[in-house]
């Protein structure tokens, strides 16, 4: 028996925002943001509006870093048990997001603590007190679908994915005058991070017809589309937004594999945005798992129409294609090249590779690793080394 999970409601599309009007009947709404971005492009006043006028008494949690941490979640959570919300609507990237369904599971059970809840799937019941809105501005995390939630512990300098269906949002809303508003290097990032997600998901070990089907079409949109959105084409700005949804459906119900694994905790540790660490990472990583799913890498190849008779040889095109994309999107190629020197980076390899394998995403990756084989990736992602397959 597999499980499938998804928001209840999602509203895609121009002006979807003003579907928030199914609100009514709702008393309190607690507003998580991050920074500026969706006050100085008017789009925090139009969620305000939308929601005072569908009578409910909203209230601002604002400041939310870009990569929250337990400390955040924590001052979000107390601010939810003042005000007394019954729906928690988050809108920006996929911090504020992820930060808010943080701040849910502790404004409905304020005796838990973070180490209760960040081994997977140990959530308690949600819904006991509120329901939760996602609004992304950003075309990448799909944070707005998905049962996730990155929360940075900066003592240990580790990342933690909590991961339960528990925290998957009720009503997701994408609506795509908002992703316009991104800066080229963010949409970059951003749809690396959904592409890798995509892949990721159509490889995991819990992959299902229903993620299989979400996921390669998520890898051709994102394709297709990513450099003309980078680029400033509204029409690819849009399809990146629905793509990268898709790929969020996907892995949030089949998983991902070592590529997030290593991506979570190398930007911790090296300060680079998350996306763009999936973006170094996804040649080395499908190198080192064609030997476990080559077949599945060719199927991406194929439908992404990249040439080879073998599986091999597709699964080559595959990396080509994904590092020449990178190349077109500015993103360099290793981490080493992204400015990690090699003091920095040997000071911490040893310790990054063996959280990697605890990571939670580690589970789901089609070839089993070890410490030692996760050192060797990130090596080769590193000095820019192929990874024998």
């Amino acid at each position: 028996m597999a499980r499938f999970t998804l928001p209840r409601d999602l509203y895609f599309g121009p002006d979807a925002m003003n579907e928030l009007s199914c609100l009514k009947g709702c008393k309190k709404a607690i507003i998580v943001t991050g920074g500026h971005s969706m006050q100085k492009f008017g789009f925090l006043d139009k969620l305000e509006n939308i929601l005072h006028e569908a009578g409910l008494e909203t209230k601002l949690f604002e400041g939310v870093e870009p990569d929250p941490s337990v400390e955040t979640v924590y001052r979000g959570a107390q601010a939810m048990r003042d005000f007394e919300p019954d729906v928690i609507v988050a809108i920006g990237g996929g911090s504020p997001i992820d930060a808010a369904k943080a701040m849910w599971v502790f404004y409905e059970y304020p005796e838990k603590t973070f180490d209760d809840i960040k081994e997977p799937f140990t959530m308690p019941k949600l819904r006991r007190k509120a329901i939760f809105v996602a609004i992304p501005s950003t075309s990448g995390t799909a944070t707005e679908v998905t049962a996730f939630s990155v929360i940075t512990d900066y003592k240990t300098l580790i990342k933690y994915p909590l991961a339960d269906f528990e925290i998957t949002p009720d009503i997701a809303i994408l609506d795509s005058n908002i992703p316009l508003t991104m800066p080229k290097a963010l949409t970059a990032d951003t749809g690396m991070d959904a592409l890798t997600h995509a892949i990721e998901a159509y490889v995991a070990a819990l992959h299902s017809p229903i993620s299989d089907a979400l996921a390669l079409k998520a890898i051709q949109m994102v394709y297709e589309n990513l450099v003309a959105s980078v680029e400033g084409n509204v029409e690819a700005r849009g399809r990146m937004h629905i793509a990268q949804c898709m790929a969020g459906m996907a892995f949030s119900n089949a998983l991902l594999g070592i590529c997030h694994s290593l991506a979570h905790k190398t930007g911790a540790q090296f300060d680079i945005p998350h996306g763009r660490c999936n973006a170094i990472l996804l040649p080395y990583v499908i190198e080192y798992n064609a030997t476990a799913c080559r077949h599945r890498i060719a199927d991406i190849a194929h439908a992404l129409g990249l040439p080879g008779a073998t599986t091999r040889q597709l699964v080559n095109s595959l990396v080509d294609a994904i590092k020449n994309l990178n190349k077109k999107l500015g993103i360099k190629q290793t981490y080493r090249e992204n400015g990690v020197s090699e003091e920095e980076y040997l000071k911490v390899a040893d310790f990054i590779a063996e959280n990697a394998v605890a990571d939670p995403c580690t589970g789901s990756n089609p070839r089993e690793t070890d410490v030692e084989s996760m050192r060797k990736v990130l090596d080769c992602a590193y000095y820019g080394k192929d990874v024998e397959f």
